[in-house]
């Protein structure tokens, strides 16, 4: 990668840390918290509680990611970073169930996620996307360890009031990271000759199964976390002792996802990796329906959860940046993001009433179901591969003579240019070509200013 892709992917795998870390140190304490409050003693409420970011999330993903397209993914981020801190600020003042369930709604319109991932795809080459979103997916497991591990300390010492306030802290601190640290998205010139149908396109039958995918993938996980917990104090692990096994799971599921994500992206190994790891999700659902639970065993069994889920986290908004058309990747990621957001919902919802009707073992066999669903859909998806023989990436350097405001419009309408991008302060432009058929001569004098 060069050096602005690797800028790119460790200043918004920041920005996601900081925001995700803001919104997963609520989660291991917030149930036991809800007690005290004004109804919460209603079991439901407290769900929707810690579910409500999810579904306003999940409703405005697709207008962020609009946006971004249309007035720019940076101005995005910025409101949709306010918008999180407000929401958290309002959470000072939750003495009851539904000011708290006001505030999770308002910290879940602060619907980011779409804008940070068209933008993280916009600065880094196709054939190093899987990689940045890794370090994005990384960075959000990494946050939900440290706040397994973080929340139930920083709750004795400054009570939940002090954690809402500690999230909009980390807002403010990630729109600071986006003003300093992110560099400046590329102004985007296609070649002349638009591809037709962009919106009919997001409705393409593998888009459709990666969105499905996303979905049940967050079900999954929240569901199982109504229960897990429960089932942990109930084989004797103690609730401030649960960051003893979740810690050394996640960071052992970290290690074992490289060699998975390094065969997906070099040898186009995708559409395996994918099948493989929703099979790995699969057989833990139904090892933790049959099998005699233990510490140990749940031990096991979770780190291969994580493994699975970490893989899928990073490969699946890849896969949907390279199915997508160009011109609506904010949209079509818009799309995905709000399915995986309505997923954490409807995860705690279901999740939820299984375990009240059905107890542990139910809500285990029921995420087995989906998982098989999921192995359906994915199935029949057709092998992602680079178009390696259709056009080809290069990054040339401007000289300091050339202005690159009219360089965008030369570059795009010399022969055999598909797309263009310029990216003025670091005075790099970035072309895709079709070998063999591109005016290099042309290219290179426009780049150069050279006559």
């Amino acid at each position: 990668m060069s050096p602005l892709e690797v800028r790119a992917g460790v200043s918004l795998a920041g920005v996601y840390g900081l925001r995700m870390l803001g919104l997963f140190v609520i989660l291991p304490v917030f149930a036991v918290h809800a007690a005290g409050l004004r109804g919460g003693d209603d079991l439901s409420l407290v769900g929707v509680a810690l579910g409500a970011y999810g579904l306003a999330q999940g409703i405005l993903q697709i207008p962020f990611g609009m946006a971004s397209d249309r007035w720019g993914r940076k101005p995005a981020l910025y409101v949709g970073l306010a918008v999180f801190a407000a929401g958290s600020f309002l959470g000072l003042a939750a003495h009851d169930i539904w000011t708290a369930i006001a505030a999770r709604t308002l910290q879940g319109a602060g619907a980011i996620s779409s804008v940070a991932m068209a933008l993280a795809a916009d600065l880094t080459r196709e054939e190093h996307r899987t990689k940045i979103m890794a370090m994005i997916g990384s960075t959000i497991g990494l946050m939900f360890a440290l706040s397994l591990v973080g929340a139930p300390v920083l709750y004795r010492w400054i009570g939940m009031e002090g954690l809402f306030a500690l999230t909009g802290v980390l807002s403010l601190v990630a729109m600071w990271v986006v003003r300093t640290q992110v560099p400046e998205p590329p102004a985007r010139v296609s070649a002349p000759a638009k591809a037709p149908g962009v919106a009919a396109r997001l409705l393409e039958p593998d888009l459709l199964r990666l969105n499905a995918g996303i979905f049940i993938l967050h079900i999954l996980l929240y569901a199982m976390f109504v229960v897990v917990p429960t089932v942990l104090v109930q084989d004797g692990l103690a609730l401030p002792e649960h960051w003893k096994l979740y810690l050394p799971v996640v960071l052992a599921s970290f290690a074992a996802m490289v060699p998975a994500i390094l065969y997906a992206d070099r040898r186009n190994g995708a559409k395996p990796v994918l099948l493989a790891s929703v099979g790995l999700l699969l057989a833990v659902e139904v090892a933790l329906v049959f099998v005699q639970r233990s510490v140990a065993a749940i031990a096991i069994l979770m780190c291969g959860f994580f493994v699975a889920f970490n893989v899928l986290e990073a490969m699946l908004p890849s896969l949907v940046s390279r199915v997508a058309p160009a011109q609506g990747r904010g949209a079509a990621i818009g799309v995905y993001n709000t399915t995986q957001t309505l997923g954490v919902f409807f995860g705690g919802v279901v999740g939820g009433w299984v375990a009240a009707h059905h107890g542990a073992s139910g809500v285990f066999a029921t995420c087995a179901v989906l998982a098989v669903v999921w192995l359906a859909l994915a199935a029949g998806m057709r092998p992602v591969r680079r178009e390696v023989n259709e056009v080809s990436s290069l990054t040339l350097s401007i000289a300091s003579g050339v202005n690159p405001e009219g360089l965008r419009e030369a570059l795009a309408s010399v022969r055999g240019v598909r797309q263009v991008e310029v990216l003025v302060h670091e005075r790099i432009a970035r072309i895709q070509v079709v070998p063999g058929q591109w005016d290099e001569r042309s290219v290179r004098k426009l780049v150069t200013g050279e006559i």
